[in-house]
């Protein structure tokens, strides 16, 4: 796979949990796919404030990736793609060990796929 392709899969993916927090932080009842499943309906509204946190990482994470593909000329260090990388794989790590069933087998491969991704273009 080129760069681009990588970087766009990448980006691409991340947009489904990007989506789910935006979603979250509007009071959507997904609660048990994040978090370990804690609150199983709506997130209470420091949670809610939380997710638009992680939907502001995610898209940072793909711009680093995108910028690392080529795809975007964002002139970004090395450091903010390392940095997307590590928090990916953790993610990743996150989302196979939770105790949430529905967050594990949803975001499980989904992350697995990003870090593919990620470490691809790490390669490359």
């Amino acid at each position: 796979m080129t760069p681009t392709t990588l970087a766009i899969f990448y980006a691409a993916l991340a947009g489904l949990p990007t989506a789910m927090q935006f979603a979250l932080a509007a009071g959507a009842p997904l609660g048990r796919f994040t978090v370990g499943g804690r609150f199983p309906g709506r997130l209470p509204g420091p949670w809610q404030a939380l997710a638009l946190v992680q939907a502001s990482l995610l898209v940072a994470m793909a711009c680093a990736m995108l910028d690392r593909g080529g795809v975007l000329r964002l002139g970004l260090p090395d450091v903010a793609f390392w940095v997307a990388l590590a928090l990916t794989v953790l993610t990743t790590i996150a989302n196979i060990a939770t105790p949430s069933c529905p967050e594990r087998l949803l975001w499980g491969p989904v992350t697995l796929a990003m870090s593919a991704a990620a470490f691809g273009l790490a390669l490359l």
